[in-house]
């Protein structure tokens, strides 16, 4: 009887309500170990005597820095005794988020649930089908793809911002900005190095805790941006607002230099800005589709929407249809900067597999070797003012990958070769129906990148004002001045004239996931057993092991060869098993070892989504692969 009733004595709880103002006392309630949270809360409004919607209040204890949402939970169970400081504050509070359009929103955002929550109600407020992430001045954070649903996109739209006309909201949302000034590029920061684009990854929020937990106080502005390069389910005729936004971030990436691009590149880039600047002015809604955009798989090979079924492979000498695609010459380049001379070889495709002999006549008989192209990584290395025709291969091997670069003669050999790469990197052999159209996609984007000799004089006369400088990043303002820029952007611009706005929104996402540097986000990280730092690229499907000195790779890991991994959190570093025994481990430098954790089982995540499986998010999967705090 005396412990039950000493368990029931009554004691003393002070709570401020932040809504009394800040020279109010605290609420001092009589409470026992036993009541609930619920009770608490009860006893608190009473005593305030205010009568208002308290509904979306709730405690949050200072010290241990939790919210109470448990309501059912007692005092005893929280382990909350007299010395706790406790808040009766509103779980939303406004927050100003940055877009990357560079607009800034004030909005109502959830300060108690887990940042993963938090992201899809901004999303569902913004767009039902806007997949997008935040980012503060200390870390950042994730989300993944709503169903899209045109009838409610303005449905979730916080009152303060339903003030304003719906398209109003919509434009402002949809419509892509105007290049912006030179001198506005000029004062953007930039990053010097690789080593500053991993300082910057160390800003992602935690998607599983709160902004409250993480130092994000009412009023702060965060920034909202894709984290992850693998985009679900893009749909131009539903993901107006998504693709404006993608679009955006894209641009300022190649402006600010944060990914790297050839001369040429960033003129047709420079091109691409300038109609899609010029057309948005008569089309005011990314609103038109074009049946050239509708196979997605081929105009965006980075934007998968659907699962590829095994095709029927058959034997197919690709050289017997084309005597000029004998002269290709392959090079074996583990290391990125390593300079060596290209031999040449015969070759041939045999299923998914390119077989090499020293000569014609040999190919007879057996191969110097046979590379199995399924599975591997396909990237462009392209000039066609230069007649550079590469094609990058990353193959699978049990220690990480191989790189090899195949060099073609001529445009049309590379537009066949490219081709049937990618065909087999994805399973498919050249007997596969979509390797014509394959061929025609491949060719006219090689179209786009040519320059028009001598035709740019009647469009330049028309476009005197155009600004070059804002078209391109602050190390062509210093190279060139815009009356030499003009005429090459414009000879590039005569390739695009004729593209909608949708369909040059659409080209600009292609060329830039072609870069060979698309979808990495790179973090400073020692290696076990290692006495120096070095850099982690972490893509969409695999991790680069990358020289700090030189930039050399010199290990590639793909997570389809990954056993398991997991966080020692008591010594912050992450451990990965692969298969073959491969086992590597690494503490962050310039991140939180969450933040790596989070990059891995988020694109792993993303990798498990499909249009054949459901279109509906499954939360509890991504925090099981986030949340690092038990091995897979």
């Amino acid at each position: 009887m005396s412990s039950l009733s000493c368990s029931m004595a009554a004691w003393d709880l002070s709570v401020t309500v932040v809504d009394l103002g800040p020279d109010a006392p605290p609420v001092t309630l009589s409470v026992t170990s036993d009541l609930h949270v619920g009770g608490v809360i009860l006893k608190l409004v009473e005593k305030t005597q205010i009568k208002r919607d308290w509904s979306d209040h709730a405690l949050w204890w200072e010290q241990k820095q939790k919210w109470l949402l448990r309501t059912a939970w007692t005092l005893e169970k929280y382990e909350i005794h007299a010395d706790a400081r406790l808040l009766f504050i509103p779980q939303h509070k406004p927050l100003r988020l940055g877009l990357p359009n560079g607009i800034t929103l004030r909005l109502l955002a959830s300060f108690s649930s887990p940042v993963f929550q938090t992201v899809m109600g901004i999303c569902r407020m913004l767009n039902p089908s806007l997949e997008q992430h935040i980012i503060n001045d200390k870390k950042t954070l994730t989300a993944g793809k709503t169903i899209p649903n045109k009838q409610n996109i303005f449905r979730y739209l916080p009152l303060f911002l339903l003030s304003f006309p719906m398209e109003a909201i919509y434009k402002m949302l949809s419509i892509t900005q105007p290049p912006p000034a030179p001198e506005v590029i000029a004062k953007q920061y930039r990053p010097a190095s690789v080593v500053d684009k991993a300082h910057i990854n160390g800003r992602w929020l935690d998607s599983s805790r709160c902004l409250m937990q993480q130092g994000i106080q009412e009023n702060d502005r965060v920034w909202l941006r894709f984290k992850y390069f693998a985009f679900y389910d893009i749909e131009p005729k539903y993901d107006v607002v998504r693709l404006a936004q993608l679009y955006e971030q894209a641009r300022w990436a190649i402006l600010l230099e944060d990914i790297d691009c050839t001369e040429e590149e960033m003129m047709l880039f420079g091109a691409l800005q300038y109609h899609i600047s010029k057309v948005s002015q008569s089309e005011p809604q990314l609103m038109s589709t074009s049946a050239a955009m509708d196979d997605l798989d081929s105009a965006l090979q980075s934007l998968e929407v659907k699962l590829e079924g095994e095709s029927k492979l058959a034997m197919v000498d690709l050289l017997s249809t084309n005597q000029q695609l004998s002269n290709v010459t392959v090079c074996f380049r583990p290391k990125r900067l390593t300079l060596k001379g290209y031999k040449q070889y015969w070759f041939k495709f045999q299923d998914t597999s390119i077989s090499y002999f020293k000569s014609k006549e040999e190919s007879i008989g057996e191969p110097i070797q046979q590379i199995n192209l399924k599975g591997c990584e396909v990237a462009p290395d392209v000039n066609v003012t230069a007649s550079k025709f590469l094609i990058r291969l990353l193959i699978p091997a049990p220690e990480g990958m191989n790189e090899v670069y195949l060099r073609c003669e001529n445009e049309q050999q590379y537009a066949q070769w490219m081709a049937g790469c990618r065909l087999a990197s994805k399973g498919k052999s050249l007997a596969d129906n979509s390797f014509q159209s394959e061929i025609q996609s491949i060719r006219s984007f090689l179209a786009m990148q040519k320059t028009n000799a001598g035709s740019h004089g009647n469009a330049h006369a028309a476009d005197e004002s155009i600004n070059t400088h804002s078209l391109v990043s602050p190390r062509y303002h210093k190279k060139y001045k815009a009356k030499q820029l003009t005429p090459r952007i414009l000879d590039a611009y005569q390739n695009v004239a004729q593209l909608s706005l949708t369909d040059a929104v659409m080209r600009f996402l292609q060329i830039w996931q072609a870069l060979p540097d698309f979808g990495l986000s790179y973090v400073v990280v020692r290696f076990k057993g290692s006495r120096k730092d070095e850099v982690l690229g972490i893509a969409p499907n695999r991790l680069i092991r990358i020289d700090l000195g030189v930039g050399d790779v010199v290990k590639t890991w793909r997570y389809n060869n990954m056993k398991q991994w997991n966080v020692n959190w008591d010594i912050r570093q992450v451990a990965i098993e692969f298969e073959g025994n491969i086992n590597i481990a690494f503490s962050c430098v310039t991140a939180d070892c969450k933040i790596v954790h989070e990059f891995i089982g988020g694109y792993i995540f993303m990798s498990t989504r499909s249009r054949e499986k459901s279109d509906t998010l499954n939360e509890e999967l991504f925090h099981k692969l986030t949340g690092g705090h038990e091995a897979l």
